[in-house]
């Protein structure tokens, strides 16, 4: 929507006033519901627009982590909100597996919901240990097939993205890799180094500290195109699974029922927000490379994310039976 449109179209706009004086009018703080521990991932792409976008909209954004229940808590929090556009949920691709693991989390993570903006895509590292002897995704494959059932590979837990993404592969690899479920990636990582498990998949985020780390060795990337933290790491689908793909988004949700201008309006500023380069440089950082979408955009990537992960879910043995 071009600006003139929005303007148009948000109600008393027609005095010319800019995004920021719009949002002051408006009045009260807002809020971006975190649905974890604080400090966490999750977080983080909050905090890295948190500041610039208060000073498009003109209002003050507070980040409030509401952990409990698998992220539950929070994200109903944010289902049940007035839908005035002051109260988001930080979300992810993550945000459909309770429900496609056949939990019943009590919010519809379609129907209780209304998309707002994307920040970025984040895509992972598949690591191995350095005494693995494969060198490329195509040698882990066939040494994985010379000894079925006798590699183990770690996650941050059943049913986290870290266990989607290597069970999606093991599954795509066709391999019979045992699964190790850790209270965290960062014991998952640690057994890795120590060869106690030989593979993990981790988010790109702090993989630069694998670069020189002589216990590990980077196989591949599992997005659609090489990291641009990791130029040299090949892509999983070009360097032995062709067509594999694996990526989480990161993006601002809010309670359905928002007015159409109010999520075009924050739409708008967060693109904005996110188009500069000190954002851009703090996603990146985060392992996010950013990927502003018009509200539709959002919405059509957020469909299709659900089709993939329940797919995903059901692929690797997750879903509920009966």
């Amino acid at each position: 929507m071009k600006r003139r449109d929005l303007l148009a179209a948000s109600g008393g706009l027609a005095l010319g006033l800019p995004l920021g004086a719009l949002a002051q009018s408006g009045g009260a703080t807002g809020r971006i519901v975190v649905p974890f521990a604080a400090g966490g991932a999750r977080e983080a792409p909050a905090r890295a627009i948190q500041q610039e976008l208060g000073t498009e909209t003109g209002q003050t954004w507070i980040i409030e982590a509401k952990p409990g229940a698998g992220g539950a808590i929070g994200t109903v929090s944010v289902a049940k909100a007035e839908p005035d556009g002051r109260t988001l949920l930080m979300a992810a691709s993550s945000h459909f597996v309770t429900a496609a693991m056949g939990a019943t989390p009590n919010y519809d993570p379609i129907k209780d919901f209304q998309v707002v903006a994307n920040l970025g895509d984040q895509n992972h590292l598949l690591l191995v240990s350095a005494e693995v002897p494969a060198r490329t995704v195509a040698e882990f494959i066939q040494l994985a097939k010379s000894k079925p059932g006798q590699l183990n590979y770690g996650s941050a837990g059943v049913g986290s993205s870290t266990h989607l993404a290597m069970a999606y592969f093991v599954k795509a690899a066709g391999i019979d890799v045992m699964h190790v479920p850790y209270k965290g990636t960062a014991e998952a990582v640690t057994d890795v180094g120590a060869n106690r498990a030989q593979a993990v998949i981790v988010p790109t985020a702090g993989s630069a500290a694998f670069r020189n780390d002589p216990r590990y060795r980077m196989l591949g990337i599992t997005g659609r195109k090489r990291n641009p933290l990791l130029p040299n790491v090949p892509t999983i689908a070009e360097s032995g699974l062709p067509g594999f793909e694996f990526e989480s988004w990161y993006g601002l949700i809010g309670p359905a029922g928002m007015p159409r201008a109010t999520v075009e309006r924050l739409n708008a500023a967060v693109n904005k927000v996110a188009a500069t380069k000190v954002v851009q440089d703090r996603l990146l950082a985060l392992g996010l490379e950013p990927s502003p979408m018009s509200v539709d955009a959002f919405n059509s990537a957020f469909l299709k994310d659900r089709d993939l992960m329940y797919r995903i879910v059901n692929d690797v043995g997750l879903a509920k039976k009966g």
